[in-house]
């Protein structure tokens, strides 16, 4: 029983002191602008042309509504924030109000996030400057060095249909060492190592690079909005949801890949000047700043060309080069491309390293990944395996193979955030906080929202009644029969404990979001746990600081 207790031993709110090694650097237009440069990349230059080709120009609604669940969590993170303003992000806030075991879980999660999810942008921008040199310069970089061994591989030897396609050229092409084929992807490599020595030189150096390129990024989507307003056609609109709910819902991964990234400002909370009042600023001023150009451009593209002919990779370049008094814009768009991509990558692995600076200082990964350069004043050691981390599976994995795994550990963090606000509100002992999310009582909300919801599924969604209830059980609807479960259930409690309406709904989006991930993902960031829970019983159970000084004590 006591070995049972110490897996959700808490740190107290007075216990956590904020670190004097840190540089500050940071005010709230630069925490915005981090915001703005984690969440334009991927998203408005890649996903949004595949969600736009399945909900069709409802996707706007898509948009909305995974930005207002986003929303709900930044008020949960902007208060987590403002009581303790030192880094960590969910990991820290997860250790004070669930304990040391759901904490390692939050951390080992929010490596999906950056660091992995890191190795998904270095791909997309690897395709993307790709396609602008060979296009757009009379150089070219050879096949194999842009794409994976595994890959150039499979389309050579089993793939016949891939034919001189690039990856089958790669693999055709490749010159050999030793007899192995020398195959990876040279780009994105290089992009990372650059990030790398960037956010090992220094938050400030950062800080100046992410302004820049938010700033270019920015002026080249509001161009392209501006431009493209001109060439829509309000018959492109109709219908607006051409594929019904199933196909708006069916896009939520990607949607909600494109607003990943928002809460990596709160890693940096002991390198801004006044985190207390700067950090929730910036968190909600990035996200209404990117909805709302997310939006924009979502309805362009879907009223310059039929939504159907949006399933493309680069779907503002595409859309672009359909007018050719239109294509000398695709050669910014490309530049701007790679602009946001580099942007997307430097948040991440700011924010990776600080994470494990953090769990590193309580004790629970060794004391290396909190070592701080005596010059620089960042976290050295653990910007550079971040680096290492990313790198790897750059020579071995496809794009595809990590974005949806990505959001699922995303999301999981947020549900945890959400809930440990709900937790906190019923804790008299809690610290006063410079800002508090605003509360209003779940008692009479919840039960309308929940019976609007029951009645949206049952005439917009029926599909999702024969997934749960149908003989024999549909196994890929398991994740979706979980969600109404465990969410009725929550319902109930805020109904009970009159929990507030923000917190609360930030938990159920979120949870229904990860639920429309699909039962693969699930299985797949279940092994994730698995594995952070074999390295947490080896090593942070038995070198935790908390332990320590609780057996001292």
């Amino acid at each position: 029983m006591s070995a049972l207790k110490n897996l959700f031993r808490k740190k107290s709110f007075h216990s956590i002191t904020q670190s004097n090694h840190l540089s500050r650097h940071l005010g709230v237009k630069d925490l915005t602008a981090l915001g703005i440069a984690a969440i334009i990349g991927a998203g408005i230059f890649s996903t949004i042309g595949k969600a736009s080709a399945s909900g069709g120009p409802g996707v706007i609604l898509l948009f909305l509504f995974v930005a207002l669940a986003c929303s709900f969590t930044a008020f949960a993170y902007a208060e987590f924030a403002s009581i303790v303003p030192v880094s960590g992000s969910a990991y820290t806030y997860s250790y004070m109000v669930f304990g040391e075991l759901f904490a390692w879980l939050i951390g080992w999660s929010l490596i999906m996030e950056y660091a992995i999810g890191n190795v998904t942008v270095a791909l997309s921008w690897s395709e993307y400057f790709t396609h602008l040199i060979n296009h757009q310069t009379p150089f070219h970089i050879p096949e194999w060095l842009c794409v994976d061994y595994f890959s150039a591989k499979a389309a050579y030897f089993n793939s016949p249909s891939k034919q001189n396609t690039e990856a089958w050229l790669a693999y055709a092409q490749a010159p050999e060492l030793w007899g192995q084929k020398i195959i990876f992807d040279a780009p994105a490599l290089f992009v990372n190592i650059l990030i790398t020595l960037l956010v090992y030189r220094g938050i400030k150096e950062s800080r100046n690079a992410s302004n820049v390129m938010v700033l270019i990024k920015i002026a080249v989507v509001v161009l392209v909005i501006m431009v493209g307003a001109g060439y829509v056609s309000l018959d492109h609109w109709k219908p607006f949801l051409p594929n019904g709910i199933n196909g708006l819902t069916g896009s939520i991964s990607a949607v909600f890949f494109a607003y990943i990234g928002f809460d990596a400002i709160s890693t940096t909370a002991e390198e801004c000047h006044n985190p207390q009042k700067d950090l929730p600023r910036g968190i909600f001023y990035a996200l209404f700043i990117c909805t709302v150009l997310y939006i924009l451009v979502a309805l362009v593209l879907t009223g310059m060309v039929s939504y159907t002919e949006l399933n493309v990779g680069d779907p503002l370049a595409y859309v672009f080069d359909r007018f050719p008094e239109l294509q000398w814009l695709g050669g910014i768009i490309s530049i701007s491309a790679v602009v946001a991509m580099a942007s997307v990558m430097l948040v991440f692995q700011i924010g990776q390293p600080r994470i494990w600076y953090s769990m590193s200082r309580d004790g629970l990964l060794p004391k290396a990944f909190q070592k701080i350069h005596p010059r620089y004043k960042t976290p050295s050691f653990s910007t550079l395996v971040t680096g290492i981390l990313v790198a790897i599976p750059i020579f071995l994995v496809d794009i595809t193979m990590v974005t949806d795994i990505c959001s699922a550990g995303t999301l999981f963090a947020f549900c945890l955030v959400c809930a440990g606000i709900l937790k906190l509100s019923r804790d008299p002992h809690r610290p006063k906080s410079a800002f508090k999310t605003p509360y209003l009582n779940s008692r009479f909300v919840l039960p309308l929202l929940l019976i609007i919801g029951i009645a949206f599924t049952y005439f917009y969604n029926p599909d999702f009644l024969h997934k749960c209830f149908n003989k024999p059980l549909d196994w890929q609807g398991i994740p979706m029969f979980i969600f109404w479960g465990i969410g009725t259930c929550i319902v109930l409690m805020a109904m009970w404990y009159e929990f507030s309406v923000i917190p609360t709904m930030g938990l159920l989006l979120c949870f229904y979001m990860l639920s429309e991930l699909g039962l693969k993902n699930w299985l797949y960031f279940s092994s994730w746990l698995v594995v952070g829970l074999i390295i947490y019983f080896s090593y942070g159970y038995h070198h935790s600081a908390l332990k320590k000084s609780l057996s001292e004590s």
